[in-house]
């Protein structure tokens, strides 16, 4: 086994880690403040090549491999968590599903565009009343003539207020349960589509997040994406490789409460030294290290497989679970080395510790991710 990073990844890691330290990182207390969504950061990232790193040069993207996204999406989310989620989106879920199940059409209409940074994208799966349950869709769309009607909601749908097209599924089949679920392409400037204001979230304030409204929504019989009723296959591998840039983004918030906590731990005195002098505080901070190398190796894993063509699906969901539950140990062992400092906004890891929840919570539940890991083991 070779552990080492190729020129190419470590060229597009210490870019993006540089355009992060220097546009992302000082906005970070910022957005978490006002909650405004950084588009004209994300327009940056468009202009260099970032939101189609993963893509195809064929279709504007970059041509990159899996490992090099996720490096590029932890270097995101060690700036700033909001941008990280905002990023790991719009590539995962704007770009991947037109580039792998999208009509050559499709791909020139939709992915281009969005793989070059121009336009962003969001996926509507999530429904208020389904959650976890992506198979419990409810949101219709009906054929009529040549347009399908689409009538429903989602939500917890991110970058969607800014997002100029959306992926949305709709059972088109009721008798056939999951398997009459379709994804369908519906631009968001489409007559019937809105969205709501964006919620007032504990963390992550900075990444869009809204619910979108469904209401007699038409669309062309050709905005199917892929093949009619095979939507849910479609979104559960697109959740596969979501997964591996969650555990990414975790990683990401997992590094920069390290760094934070181990900082604070050197300069902080107490008795006369250096609180990092303690094993108490040594103890936290070397298995903070631990935990976040061992999840950024299986994040590493995950990706590499999915970059050979092999099954992923199992090492994605491992990676993401371990990753985020490892990451929201990390955020609050960095809070409690900082001890009543850790609690208050002057210092990032308050921030980072609300940042860090919805990684247990968002691609899937650490229990949906058990559940998952049980299925392929056999269980």
């Amino acid at each position: 086994m070779n552990f080492d990073l190729t020129q190419d990844q470590i060229m597009i890691r210490n870019t993006v880690r540089d355009f992060a330290e220097a546009e992302i990182k000082p906005k970070a207390e910022h957005v978490d403040k006002t909650g405004e969504f950084p588009y004209d950061t994300f327009m940056k990232m468009g202009e260099l090549g970032f939101l189609g790193l993963p893509i195809s040069e064929e279709y504007g993207g970059a041509g990159a491999d899996t490992i090099a996204y996720a490096l590029a999406v932890e270097e995101v989310g060690r700036a700033c968590g909001s941008h990280g989620l905002s990023y790991a989106a719009a590539v995962s879920l704007g770009c991947n599903p037109f580039a792998a199940f999208g009509t050559e059409e499709q791909k020139q209409k939709w992915l281009v565009p969005l793989a070059e940074g121009k336009i962003l994208g969001a996926f509507g799966l999530t429904e208020p009343n389904a959650g976890s349950d992506a198979s419990g869709t409810q949101t219709t769309a009906v054929l009529e003539g040549d347009e399908w009607v689409v009538n429903g909601s989602k939500c917890f749908i991110t970058n969607v207020s800014f997002a100029k097209v959306c992926v949305v599924t709709a059972l088109t089949d009721r008798s056939r349960g999951s398997k009459g679920i379709t994804a369908i392409i519906v631009p968001t400037d489409t007559p019937g589509f809105s969205t709501s204001t964006p919620y007032e979230k504990l963390g992550l304030k900075g990444s869009n997040t809204a619910e979108i409204i469904l209401d007699n929504v038409r669309v062309p019989k050709e905005n199917v994406l892929g093949t009619v009723n095979d939507g849910f296959i479609q979104f559960m591998k697109t959740l596969d490789g979501g997964r591996i840039s969650i555990g990414a983004l975790s990683v990401g918030i997992a590094q920069a409460a390290y760094e934070a906590a181990l900082q604070y731990a050197k300069e902080r005195k107490q008795f006369g030294q250096s609180i990092s002098k303690f094993q108490a505080i040594q103890f936290k901070l070397a298995d903070m290290a631990m935990h976040i190398e061992l999840a950024r190796n299986a994040v590493h894993k995950a990706a590499w497989l999915k970059d050979q063509g092999r099954p992923f699906g199992k090492e994605a969901a491992m990676a993401k679970l371990f990753a985020s539950e490892i990451c929201m140990k990390a955020c609050d062992q960095a809070v409690q080395i900082h001890g009543g400092y850790g609690y208050m906004k002057e210092y990032p890891v308050e921030r980072m510790f609300r940042d860090a929840k919805l990684m247990e919570i968002g691609e899937g539940t650490s229990e949906i991710q058990r559940i998952v890991i049980a299925r392929h083991i056999g269980c």
